[in-house]
């Protein structure tokens, strides 16, 4: 009786199986017309991978991916779509791992990376890194929605729907994933496609960055600091000769509302005959770090940091935004994300939300979010941490003894943690860390901005340095050849607050260096482009500023003190 049973269990078990192959095939539906360049992008990556992805993370990469797409990119690499060229990925990348002949083009594979092209242009950027191969389907169309088309291919080994979102008149997104099934329906993505139409290459304009010279791709890096509180001379010249790509204000420059506001529309008519409008950009922290003339004050991050409120650091965000909004401004050096770990820090202090990287963290981002959120581009500060030096980097150079692990365990988790919610401009501090780099300070060193910022983090957005012209710098460089190797270590802006002629000189050290080979114009072009679509992406105009009631912004100020 016992053998009866066993078996009539073994036979279910067997039923069971062969109901849910049946259920599959039936699954299968109507396939769709394929090309086969369609048939290579599915045939390219024959096996998923199995890695949990927390939802949270998804959307933050989602959303990377898709503005990345709008630009004929995918994350992590710097190709793009109907622009790259087949010369300049094998200078880049060398000799590829493979290489087909399919429907629109050749296709050339890298590990985890294929490019399609078509008389030596790129028209098809994919990428299988893992990180995006995590995202379900499930993630894919909650954020994103309804797909503009899906498309499906089944052989052998494979049967897989393809995605594609259109994110623009340009480019196309699409996802590539296993069919969602009974069995399995939330698959992980095989494999991402940003891709343009190969016919069209040649009716492609030219980008800005491709009829820009050599002279305002260089002003484009520089955020020059200029004097008095009327265009001088030499304020006219930076603009109009040097093409400097954005001015930053200090209380000197700006005496009142009314003044500011005449002395801001006035640069910007002079900068109208330029390409590419202008960052105006100013310290407006809150607490003792403000600028800006006839607003009330906001209160100091320190006191925000013992509410651990996110609620009223989001607003305060919202409200230094709508400070430089109604001044015409578009970028704020704030908010700072140091971790004020050292009491005796002179540089520091009040400026800082608190001693734990946590709490900084989570204020620091909610004020990011809520100047993002009204147009104004913040600026995250000053890494890769300003919270634990004795020296304020105003009058010396300050030295920190610590390892990258010590690193990580403080200063680093606020900067880690901005970048993944999506911070877009970083400013490098001019500290000494002798165990990453024993012969430059921060915001000069290539071990740290390009390697750790760049590399490890992943950062992808414009890197800024520290005002040049603090003590820490100019007391143990030349201006020119500070900005130089500022630029090789991998900052996309040079930040110099004073002195006309060593603006000019940093100007035409960089210009030098890149004529002599020192400097390639390829690099030059990739700092310049992520300024561009910085701009773009905020839409900085030329358009003349509106006179505005700063009585409002005070009220708003007034409810946050009581």
């Amino acid at each position: 009786m016992k053998k009866i049973f066993i078996l009539i269990g073994i036979t279910s078990v067997l039923l069971i199986i062969i109901a849910a192959i049946l259920i599959g095939k039936n699954m299968v539906g109507t396939q769709m017309t394929f090309s086969a360049k369609d048939a290579y992008e599915l045939e390219r990556f024959p096996f998923e991978k199995t890695i949990i992805r927390q939802p949270s993370e998804s959307n933050v990469l989602i959303k990377d991916i898709f503005q990345q797409a709008k630009e004929g990119k995918v994350p992590a690499i710097s190709v793009i779509a109907g622009e790259s060229s087949l010369d300049e990925i094998i200078g880049q990348w060398g000799e590829p791992d493979n290489s087909i002949t399919a429907g629109d083009g050749v296709y050339i594979d890298y590990a985890d990376v294929t490019f399609g092209y078509r008389e030596n242009i790129v028209f098809d950027v994919r990428s299988s890194a893992d990180n995006i191969t995590r995202i379900h389907f499930e993630d894919i169309t909650k954020f994103m929605g309804e797909a503009d088309e899906q498309r499906y291919f089944k052989d052998d080994s494979v049967d897989q729907i393809i995605l594609v979102y259109q994110v623009n008149d340009v480019y196309q997104l699409k996802w590539i994933l296993p069919r969602p099934t009974d069995a399995d329906p939330n698959p992980m993505v095989h494999h991402i496609s940003v891709y343009t139409d190969p016919t069209k290459l040649a009716e492609k304009e030219p980008s800005l960055l491709e009829t820009m010279t050599l002279d305002e791709k260089i002003g484009q890096m520089i955020m020059a600091g200029i004097e008095g509180t009327t265009p001088t001379p030499e304020t006219i010249n930076l603009i109009e000769d040097y093409k400097v790509g954005g001015i930053i204000f200090f209380s000197d420059n700006l005496t009142s509302y009314s003044q500011s506001l005449h002395f801001i529309n006035g640069l910007k008519r002079i900068n109208a005959v330029n390409k590419v409008p202008l960052f105006l950009s100013v310290d407006q922290e809150g607490g003792r770090v403000r600028r800006l003339p006839g607003l009330e004050e906001l209160p100091t991050n320190k006191d925000i940091g013992l509410r651990n409120d996110p609620e009223l650091s989001y607003r305060i965000g919202n409200i230094l935004a709508q400070e430089l909004k109604a001044f015409g401004m578009n970028v704020n050096y704030s908010p700072v994300i140091d971790v004020n770990s050292n009491p005796d820090n002179p540089v520091i202090g009040d400026r800082a939300f608190g001693d734990d990287p946590n709490l900084v963290s989570k204020l620091g981002i909610q004020t990011m979010k809520g100047m993002e959120d009204e147009n104004i581009i913040p600026v995250i500060k000053h890494f890769p941490g300003h919270g634990d030096t004795s020296v304020d980097s105003h009058l010396e150079l300050p030295r920190i003894d610590k390892s990258l692990h010590e690193l990580h365990e403080i200063e680093l988790v606020p900067f880690i943690k901005a970048i993944d919610a999506g911070a877009e401009v970083v400013m490098v501090a001019h500290i000494l860390f002798s165990q990453l780099d024993s012969e430059y300070p921060s915001s000069m060193s290539k071990p740290i901005i390009t390697d750790l910022l760049r590399k490890e983090l992943g950062f992808e957005g414009v890197i800024v340095t520290d005002d040049m012209m603090m003590d820490a710098i100019e007391n143990h460089y030349e201006a020119g050849e500070a900005a130089v190797q500022s630029v090789k270590a991998g900052n996309d802006i040079i930040l110099i607050s004073e002195h006309y002629e060593e603006i000019v000189e940093s100007f035409e050290a960089i210009k030098s260096a890149v004529e002599s080979g020192e400097i390639s114009e390829d690099r030059i072009d990739e700092s310049v482009q992520r300024i561009l679509d910085l701009k773009d992406k905020y839409e900085i105009h030329h358009e003349q500023v509106e006179y505005q009631d700063l009585q409002a912004i005070n009220d708003r100020i007034e409810d946050v003190l009581q």
